[in-house]
């Protein structure tokens, strides 16, 4: 591999196999996000494509059919921010990695008036109305807040049902209608697994780069939240499990190799908002330069994206309507004709995910 153009395409072309984006689709769900070890998910509706559009054909019925089933699950893992974990995973991945951000969030919690006495009472008046399995709106639990005069008024209600799912008290259960809904986490995940925290840290390694690779140790401290001497210890306890290779003077580490790459990839992806494809990473370069990285990611939000070859073309939007969902690219510049239907293709495989039919919308370079 010669230059930084070249070294740069050969990343990017890694990653999108390593994330089952560009080959390997999985079969269902549930193994899409076993692989990437952790879906980011405070968009819902972008979470579900992102976990969609790595399998080989699943709808936007199968994602949440899978969170009822049980197969996969939301909740607050790491980073503070919503996730979809395999059920399996839930309880270990958050035990290792949700204390630290419940610490870093402490002081918001005293600011807001919730102490140790509040979330204990918190716990009772939740525990009391979720157990035997039944599944409560985010609404009805913040009113049993109120009625135990817990009010959840200035996000009060939000800082406690999330620091009592870093406990593994609540996770969220399958949506009523528009409505989430909270379970109790033993209840609805009895069997998900605890783990030692060295073989946590080394599994959570193995995962993140088996979904992630070739990444480095900071894009994997990012991820994962880990301290960057945690994160460390995560790579040497997963040991052989890994391979390594210095890519631009930076350690890469990554599983198996990619497979061989064809001489000319005319395919394009439509990626959702938050996807790992870029949240995945500190430096996200390899993707995405500076000047169109300010178009994409903003006060820490990310904009869908449109990737064809090696690179973010441009941004992506849309709009539901009855029995067709509108979708309209944004370039960076203007698309040859052949990366404008291929783009348009990857559109055409949302649509048929969301179950509607495509119009297409304006193309406006940005």
């Amino acid at each position: 591999m010669e230059g930084a153009e070249g070294l740069t395409s050969e990343i990017v072309h890694r990653r999108l196999v390593a994330q089952r984006i560009s080959s390997g689709a999985l079969g269902e769900p549930g193994a899409v996000v076993a692989w990437l070890g952790a879906v980011q998910a405070q968009d819902y509706r972008a979470a579900l494509w992102a976990i969609g559009l790595r399998t080989t054909d699943a709808r936007e019925a199968d994602v949440e059919r899978a969170i009822a089933d049980r197969r996969i699950v939301r909740t607050w893992p790491m980073r503070g921010t919503l996730h979809f974990v395999a059920a399996d995973d839930a309880r270990w991945m958050t035990e290792l990695l949700a204390p630290r951000r419940a610490a870093a969030g402490a002081g918001r919690l005293r600011a807001l008036g919730i102490d140790e006495r509040a979330l204990t009472r918190a716990r009772r008046v939740l525990v009391r109305h979720l157990e035997g399995g039944r599944q409560v709106t985010r609404p009805a639990a913040y009113r049993a807040l109120e009625r135990a005069r817990l009010a959840p008024g200035e996000q009060r209600g939000l800082h406690m049902l999330w620091r009592l799912a870093q406990d593994c008290l609540i996770c969220f259960g399958p949506r009523q209608g528009k409505q989430q809904t909270f379970v109790l986490f033993e209840e609805w995940l009895p069997r998900a697994r605890r783990l030692p925290r060295e073989e946590a840290l080394a599994e959570l390694a193995q995962r993140y780069f088996s979904g992630h690779g070739p990444a480095t140790l900071r894009d994997f401290a990012w991820w994962s939240g880990l301290k960057l001497a945690d994160a460390r210890l995560a790579v040497s306890l997963a040991g052989s499990r890994l391979q390594e290779e210095m890519v631009d003077g930076e350690l890469h580490w990554f599983t198996d190799l990619p497979a061989p790459r064809v001489a000319a990839d005319d395919r394009a992806y439509a990626l959702p908002a938050f996807d790992e494809f870029l949240v995945g990473y500190t430096d996200r370069s390899a993707a995405l330069d500076a000047a169109a990285s300010r178009l994409v990611i903003a006060g820490g939000m990310f904009k869908p994206v449109i990737v064809a070859g090696s690179r973010i073309l441009g941004t992506w939007k849309r709009r539901i309507g009855r029995g067709e969902v509108v979708c309209s690219i944004v370039p960076f510049a203007k698309l040859h004709q052949a990366t404008l239907r291929a783009a348009l293709a990857a559109l055409e495989r949302y649509a048929r995910f969301v179950g509607l039919d495509l119009r297409e919308g304006p193309t406006s370079p940005a």
